[in-house]
């Protein structure tokens, strides 16, 4: 062969039998078949074996493997990022006609596409409180089809009785799917509470340094297989291959991480809690917090994100230059990573708001030292007042 063929096609052999503790990175959109007989374009590659990058390489495969058997799922879909698996059971799940409700403090962006994207689908939408519980069967139609929960929420922290939810839910022929990210998926036993479709951002806690953007759609049972699954190849949801190696390394830390930022967050909860500035710390495992009973009863542990609710004395300019003042807490949204974060919240946009979630403010608490993070927090309430 010519050269500038050898470039393309080599007979180059390498030793075979490299074994490593790291998965090794497949790259690739083209996947070469043994014949023509064998070719085929089939996104169902658990069963039928690889047919094109976009429905993952081995990689992607296998990281979806793992966080399945994590959350107890059948069957795990990656996305490429948190919103693009809310999207997905949006598009899956519903059609137009039919009916569901959303949790009034769900996550803003999922708020959003229900509100300006699935109603121009002709979906109809509905926001219900929260802590409803068993209450939400008062708010269930004939064409209701999907139920989405949050819990908490990513805000305003209410835990939700999920099983009363489901219970009403499916009793009436609707799906449950649940945000279980909080929970970073192990926190929070979704299939074990009925939740039908459970979905996570990657990016958080599993990616855990705030470099990647990934998301998953796990389901309980095969029912769901087709609906999710042809609808992810057809809307063409890629997770890169090089973040699926950093989420399968994030895998390998998540459990020393998660105890670590639940310790240090409690300590700087509890701190917060006995300021004179602060008027409640939203924290699901205080006892203060709406559903802190139910956080008891259904979860294994607390994570890193949190809200206060500063005294109505403070306005939303005092806030925010409360917010600027803090040196290690760097402004900016998502959690879960490293880093220490913080987000002034001028108000939850929301249909069934409480009176005292008026100005929030959302700390994430990252990995640096607890001490260190409470004295900035000091010199920063010193100056609130300013």
């Amino acid at each position: 062969m010519d050269w500038k063929t050898k470039l393309i096609h080599s007979d180059v052999e390498i030793p075979s039998g490299f074994r490593a503790l790291v998965p090794p990175v497949h790259r690739g959109s083209t996947v070469v078949f043994d014949s023509a007989a064998a070719m085929t374009d089939d996104w169902r590659q658990d069963r039928v074996g690889y047919t094109y990058g976009l429905y993952g390489t081995p990689t992607a495969m296998e990281l979806a493997a793992r966080v399945g058997e994590l959350e107890g799922a059948r069957h795990t879909f990656l996305t490429p990022g948190g919103q693009a698996a809310i999207a997905l059971i949006w598009l899956a799940l519903t059609s137009a006609g039919d009916h569901a409700l959303v949790p009034d403090h769900v996550y803003g962006p999922n708020r959003v596409f229900a509100r300006r994207v699935m109603r121009r689908f002709g979906v109809a939408v509905d926001f219900y409180p929260p802590t409803i519980g068993a209450g939400i069967a008062e708010w269930i139609r004939d064409e209701t089809k999907l139920v989405w929960c949050e819990s908490p929420g990513s805000i305003t922290m209410e835990v939700q009785d999920v099983p009363a939810i489901v219970a009403a839910a499916h009793e009436r022929g609707a799906r449950v799917a649940l945000d279980n990210t909080y929970a970073a998926g192990v926190h929070f036993d979704a299939f074990a509470h009925g939740v039908d479709v459970s979905m996570q951002a990657l990016t958080k806690y599993v990616g855990g340094h705030s470099d990647l953007l990934l998301g998953t759609v796990s389901l309980r049972d095969e029912s769901l297989y087709e609906p999710i699954g042809r609808t992810h190849a057809g809307i063409g949801f890629n997770a890169s291959p090089d973040d699926c190696s950093l989420a399968l390394r994030g895998l390998q830390t998540l459990a020393v991480r998660l105890d670590a930022l639940e310790r240090s967050t409690l300590e700087v909860a509890r701190w917060l809690a006995a300021r004179p500035e602060v008027e409640a710390v939203l924290h699901p495992a205080l006892p203060s917090c709406p559903g802190h009973e139910i956080w008891r009863r259904d979860f294994t542990g607390s994570t890193s994100v949190f809200s206060v609710v500063f005294d109505a004395r403070y306005t939303g300019a005092q806030l925010e230059a409360f917010a600027d003042a803090l040196q290690l807490f760097e402004l900016g949204y998502s959690w879960g990573g490293v880093t220490s974060l913080v987000v002034p919240v001028p108000g939850p946009p929301r249909d069934h708001a409480s009176p005292r979630m008026r100005s929030l403010v959302r700390f994430n608490v990252g990995l640096e030292s607890t001490a260190d993070l409470i004295a900035d927090l000091e010199q920063a309430l010193g100056r609130l007042g300013e």
